[in-house]
Formats: C-alpha cells, structure tokens, sequence
C-alpha cells in the first residue's frame, strides 16, 4: 500500500508515524515533507505544481493521498486528483473555501443557523475604521483569506484596533488575505479544537484538543500556527458536547448536504467555550497542527483502517486510550516573524517517543533547525499533569540555540 502525505509539518511526521504503527508494511511518500518524513518515507525532492503530484502518484501507483497543508487544497488538487480516479482525502475546491475565506464561511454559519459570534464583513479601510470608532471594545479582527493561522488580531483599544487594520488593509502584512476583514464580536472563554472525520455522509468527531496559539505565555503577544496543545480539553464536559453537536456540528452537516459541498476528508471545529454557550470560530478543512500530534499518540483504532472506511463510507468508530497528552512546541528566535534557521540540535539520540520533526533537516549526520517551528515533544500520562510533567522533562533533554518554547503549557 502506498500513501502520499501532502506537507512539510510536524503534523504530517506525526500522520507518517500512525500510519507505519498500525501497517508497517506501508510505502509513505511525502512531498516536500522534513528531516522526520525523510527517516520513514520517501521525500519527494523536485519542486512539483499540483498537475505534477497528480502525475507523480499516477505514474507510482499511489493509493491513497492525505492533504496537510490548506494551500493545496485551495489550489484545487482534491479536483485534479479526482479527475484522474485518485483516492485523495480533502475538500474539493469549493469547499475548501469553508477555510480559505472566512467571508464564505461566515456566510455559511450564518445561512445555516451554526452559533458563531456576530460580525461584520469590509472590503474598505475607511468605513471598518469608522465602525471601530464605534465599538466598545474588544474585538477580533480577521484576516478573510488563509495567513497561516496567523490571520487574527484581538484588540483591546481603538489604538490597538487601528494599528491592527492599518497592518492587514495598508501595509498588507497577510498579502490579499488582508483585502477583506471581519470584525468580530469578542467572546470570553476557553478555546477547544475538535478534528473530525468526514465519509460524505457523517461527521465523526475525534477526541477535543486544546491548542495555545500565542506566542507569549499567558495568551499573550503575536499569533503563531500553535505552540502546544493537550488533549482531552478539560472544559469539554458532556453538557459542552451536546451543544457543540446539536448547534454547530448537525447544522453544518445539512449545510455541507444542501450546498453540495460534502467530501471525504477531515473538518475541523475551532471552538470558544463561554459560561453559557459554544460558538464556532472557524472551520478548517484537514487536521490541525500541533492537535495532530498531540490525539494520534492517544488513538487506539488503526487510523489507516479509519481512513480506508472513510472511502467506502463505512460507519466509522473511534476508540480511545484512557490517557492525556500533552504537547511542546519548540520553535526558533524570532518566531512567528523572520526567525533563525541552521543551528544543531542536541539531544534527539535520547528523545522517547513520541516527539514529531516540524522544522529540521539532516545534515552530515547533524540535525538542523529549519523552519519557526522545530520540534513537537509530547508526553503521555494518566493524568493533565502527569503527561504535563512527562512532557516538560523530555524538552529539557533537547537542546538549539535560542531555543524558546512556552512553559505554560497545560498549565
């Protein structure tokens, strides 16, 4: 069997590993893929247009394809692979939008009565500037396109909120991501991940995650892709499940059906808990990262089963271990701006699994870091604070210049 992984990610390291665990037999391809997709797969070297990985897994019999990264999928590749008959796992373009335009996907939730914060749409700097002299503060403002999962500012000021639409409309800090803005109510609360399965026919909802996307400790400073994450979400009690299924995950459902935009792959919930309700921040369209590496080490189905299911639409079950996660990111100086790269990293020889490669390459037998994020170390424990604390102990075994990572974590 022959998979192509589509991203250069501790997230695709993390599906590669799951993969191998559960079929060891397994062919991986990744393209562009990392130092760690290297060590278990094929790194597909040259650089490839989506016509050319679509000719690339025809020509190699590639089975099955798992796209990571949005920017493929908002290329289109799900309709190319498809016209070819290739098994790939990802929206098609039009639904893919569900991620790569918030003003679509805002639409969407609102057509289809899935709970999300209020909002207002701009395609002009002068009138959200105008509208923000009105407000009381604070707010989310919001890139419409794809910016990494960098695209979102809260502001907690006017001078704040002008400084933060002057970057993204003006300066053009997220290019045309930033050509349309959403204000957004802000809510109050505790964030919540929830990746789910998609046969087409029904969402199967994984384990909750929660993600830390700050930069800074205690929430604070720029936005970056995540800088950890711990599973299962403590604030995701039953009571939050019932109303995240009956308000946003069935309406979505019947808007995917009636809009025709249903597809086999993964949709993912970015949730705020508040005292009352759950509200829907955002859809995205494959697995998150670092969620990714921090639910894989707790699942206990055969994940390439579960995806092999997905095509046939077979009812699909999930199971679980009774166990809690924690997940590290180690990220580079400079991080999520123009950060460093090429400084050896020490101490991977004595690294228990798990722990993903997200930005580093091999090089003469020495590890480099490569990219913002470098390193995902995750521990496993009985406990939040036990795999917390399991976690935190194999970071201190690794070692790059201007290392930084978050110590809150979990916490």
């Amino acid at each position: 069997m022959k998979v192509l992984i589509l991203g250069n990610g501790g997230r695709e390291h993390a599906i590669g590993k799951k993969f191998l665990k559960d079929f060891p037999t397994i062919d991986l391809y990744f393209y562009p893929g990392n130092g760690g997709t290297d060590e278990i797969g094929k790194n597909i070297k040259n650089t490839y247009t989506t016509l050319d990985l679509c000719l690339y897994a025809k020509k190699n019999a590639i089975d099955i394809t798992i796209v990571g990264s949005e920017t493929f999928l908002l290329d289109g590749i799900v309709d190319v692979f498809k016209n070819f008959g290739l098994k790939i796992m990802g929206p098609h373009y039009l639904a893919a939008r569900l991620e790569g335009d918030r003003v679509f996907s805002k639409s969407f939730m609102k057509k289809y009565g899935v709970r999300t914060p209020k909002y207002e749409v701009f395609s002009s700097y002068q009138k959200a500037l105008d509208f923000l002299e009105k407000k009381n503060y604070s707010v989310a403002i919001k890139t419409s396109g794809i910016a990494g999962g960098k695209g979102v500012i809260l502001v907690k000021n006017k001078n704040e909120a002008k400084k933060a639409l002057t970057s993204i409309m003006i300066d053009k800090k997220f290019g045309k991501s930033g050509n349309k803005v959403i204000i957004e109510e802000f809510l109050k609360g505790n964030e919540s991940s929830i990746i789910s399965i998609f046969n087409g026919k029904d969402i199967i909802p994984f384990l909750s995650a929660k993600d830390y996307k700050k930069i800074g400790e205690k929430e604070t400073g720029s936005n970056t892709g995540g800088m950890g994450t711990i599973a299962p979400n403590p604030y995701m009690n039953d009571e939050v499940w019932i109303d995240f299924k009956k308000n946003i995950l069935e309406p979505t459902l019947k808007g995917l059906f009636l809009e025709k935009l249903t597809f086999f792959g993964f949709i993912y919930f970015g949730l705020m808990i508040t005292s009352n309700s759950v509200y829907l921040l955002e859809y995205n369209t494959r697995m998150g990262d670092p969620e990714t590496q921090t639910l894989l080490p707790l699942m206990e189905s055969n994940f390439f089963q579960i995806i092999q299911s997905v095509f046939l639409q077979k009812e699909i079950s999930i199971y679980w271990k009774k166990l809690c996660s924690c997940c590290i990111v180690l990220s580079s100086k400079g991080y999520p701006e123009q950060y460093e790269s090429g400084k050896i990293i020490n101490g991977l020889n004595y690294l228990k699994e798990p722990f993903y490669i997200a930005g580093a390459k091999k090089e003469k037998e020495k590890w480099m870091t490569s990219h913002g994020r470098v390193l995902n170390i995750v521990g496993i424990g009985s406990t939040g604070d036990s795999a917390r604390k399991i976690a935190y102990n194999k970071v201190k075994k690794v070692h790059f210049e201007n290392l930084y990572f978050r110590k809150d974590i979990g916490l």
